[in-house]
């Protein structure tokens, strides 16, 4: 076991791989009463098409790792994996991101029993033909009822605009087309190239004993057989630099039109450090510029262009990087014409050294405030864990930055031939 004590944050996590390759990690919080657990596999929506040794190269439809989501809920016996938790005190949920999918609850009690549930009814499919088809309604309806919601819309209508063929420019849950075409085999399938153990990692933060953790895990997987673990390599197509499409224009009923922008990144450092680094670069280079005490946001708000609605992200995922920014806004292309005007002088302008800094202080502090929440603690770990970094490094990575590498890293990312819109207006069709 692998313990790693960290003295700036007060906090201490206990690892270890077992036999089977599954990596278990325990961080205590003395004093909580609850505590949260996050079982993971790096298996997401943009894992459509791979490569299997020995098997050759496989094409799934997509939506299908929501879909196994939604299905490993299903119990051999019929029952309800949802009320198994609830009877044990516990709430039990799961999500699927681009490239990852989790499963999750969080109790006050009957910790070990509870994780024991999560670990079996994960590595337990159990699907037959009828229960595929009876969740293709279900999910069915999911997709055409997030086709109402301007936000979703807006955000996807965004990465279409941007994306030619990265599967990241896809919905998460699929389409109706291609969730028809799921079958009981590919899920099966799917579930032994990317659930095995060594794909894995178990995460528990809270009120808990590692070592009684650790006995919980270890005898639960001895009881199962796993065979050796699929090598795996995932085939994404080639992206070409440039956006798709400069706008994308969607008609909707909504109270007030919504407008989300951005910019492609046209690189995509390789190393799991440099991808840490151009993420933290990129958040305070996009908060130091839109954020609520910017300039550019105050501008923008007096003028009427913006609401409280209105912020930045960066997502950067394999071989996928960009910016969304925007919210709801009463005139879009006024707003996109000031945003071309105010944010070339900006970039160009660069950020004061004060700002600078208590801007660094201030995602600094945020990032210390996750360490009271055990879910964010998990989701975190979690999602540097399969991505080969450090969580508890990311101060030490503020601390190494500065102000001309951001200012740097800003104007590369503000690129015109890479900017993009997309506009949820009330429009008739």
């Amino acid at each position: 076991m692998k313990v790693r004590h960290l003295e700036n944050l007060q906090e201490t996590v206990h690892s270890r791989e077992l036999e089977n390759g599954l990596k278990v990690h325990v961080l205590p919080k003395k004093g909580f009463s609850r505590t949260y657990a996050l079982f993971s596999t790096k298996y997401g929506s943009i894992d459509s098409r791979f490569r299997v040794e020995g098997r050759g190269e496989v094409h799934v439809p997509d939506g299908i790792a929501h879909f196994l989501e939604h299905k490993l809920f299903e119990e051999p016996d019929g029952g309800d994996v949802f009320a198994k938790f609830s009877l044990r005190g516990a709430s039990a949920n799961a999500y699927t991101t681009f490239d990852r999918t989790s499963y999750l609850f969080s109790a006050t009690d009957n910790i070990p029993e509870n994780v024991e549930q999560l670990l079996d009814f994960v590595q337990n499919p159990h699907f037959t033909d009828a229960s595929v088809e009876k969740e293709k309604g279900v999910i069915a309806q999911e997709i055409r009822m997030y086709r109402d919601q301007p936000g979703w819309r807006s955000y996807y209508g965004l990465i279409e605009a941007m994306f030619w063929a990265h599967p990241v420019r896809i919905d998460i849950a699929g389409t109706e087309e291609s969730i028809g075409r799921i079958t009981k085999e590919m899920l099966y399938d799917c579930h032994r190239t990317f659930y095995h153990p060594s794909n894995m990692h178990l995460i528990v933060v809270g009120g808990v004993d590692p070592e009684r953790m650790f006995r919980t895990v270890e005898r639960n997987q001895a009881g199962k057989t796993f065979g050796p673990p699929p090598v795996v390599e995932r085939l994404l197509p080639d992206e070409p630099p440039a956006v798709r499409e400069r706008e994308n224009r969607i008609r909707l009923a909504v109270a007030m039109p919504r407008c989300l922008f951005g910019f492609k990144e046209a690189d995509h450092p390789a190393d799991p450090q440099a991808l840490l680094d151009r993420e933290l670069e990129m958040g305070l280079a996009l908060d130091l510029l839109f954020g609520p005490s910017s300039g550019l946001y105050q501008t923008l708000y007096e003028e009427g262009l913006i609401t409280d609605s209105f912020g930045a992200d960066f997502m950067c995922r394999e071989g996928a990087a960009f910016s969304v920014i925007g919210g709801d806004t009463p005139d879009p292309d006024r707003l996109l014409a000031r945003v071309r005007e105010l944010v070339a002088e900006a970039a160009e302008r660069g950020f004061r050294r004060d700002d600078f800094e208590r801007c660094v202080r201030k995602r600094l502090g945020a990032f210390f405030k996750l360490f009271n929440y055990p879910e964010a603690i998990a989701r975190e770990f979690s999602h540097h864990a399969f991505r080969g970094t450090d969580l508890f490094s990311v101060p030490e990575r503020y601390a190494a930055m500065t102000r001309e590498r951001v200012e740097e890293r800003l104007r590369k990312h503000v690129d015109w031939e890479r900017f993009c819109a997309c506009v949820v207006e009330n429009r008739p069709a």
